[in-house]
């Protein structure tokens, strides 16, 4: 950034304490004034079947992928309500609106984001400050590698269609000039969450094939 003449503040945290994450937003307005986009998309996976994966598991991948886009949307709202601007982007997944086998625990993470979303994008009308979601498929980026080693499988095994990070952080940046409710960076992903509304059967049908196909069941 600073590169190419812009300006850069870098801090290390771990968005599951909230003390941190408010230190970051404190420190970023300290510094230029004001806070005009915040972007929640710190997570990571683990995969495995909902009966076999620890109940500990469960809970850090909840503290880190839901309760840090908490503590990072409590954070933001005063100072961007009190702006009457700004733009609060929680990156979700399309596994939010519709799970998968082996990836439950990571997908629940993932729609609870968009559940808060939804109630905040509502309660921010007419303040001037909007919230919107973005549902990236998969996407090349060390994602697979971390979940893999996680996970204990040998190599990531990419499930469903891919993307590359440059296109979900375009489709970031144009939400953010342009903020919408919800972004599918992967646009026939939306077909998904139609068929699921309306025969949510027939996609579990399909989604277990896959799967053993894919060799996860």
């Amino acid at each position: 950034m600073r590169a190419t003449g812009g300006e850069a503040l870098a801090l290390a945290l771990d968005v599951a304490d909230r003390e941190q994450v408010n230190a970051f937003v404190r420190a970023a307005v300290e510094r230029y004034g004001r806070l005009d986009v915040l972007v929640n998309n710190a997570g990571y996976g683990v995969r495995g079947t909902v009966a076999d994966t620890p109940a500990d598991v469960y809970e850090q991948l909840m503290r880190v992928n839901y309760l840090g886009t908490v503590y990072g949307c409590l954070a933001a709202v005063p100072v961007m309500t009190r702006q009457r601007s700004g733009v609060i982007i929680n990156v979700s997944s399309i596994v939010g609106h519709r799970s998968l086998p082996t990836g439950g625990a990571y997908a629940a993470t993932k729609a609870a984001q968009i559940s808060l979303t939804e109630a905040l994008r509502v309660e921010l009308r007419g303040s001037g400050v909007h919230a919107c979601s973005v549902h990236p498929v998969g996407t090349e980026t060390e994602f697979g590698i971390v979940q893999a080693r996680l996970s204990g499988d040998p190599a990531p095994m990419p499930f469903g269609p891919q993307q590359s990070a440059r296109a979900v952080a375009e489709a970031i940046v144009r939400c953010a000039e342009h903020p919408r409710p919800e972004v599918y960076p992967y646009w026939p992903s939306r077909a998904i969450v139609w068929l699921n509304a309306l025969a949510p059967g027939v996609v579990d049908w399909l989604s277990a094939r896959a799967a053993r196909n894919a060799g996860r069941l």
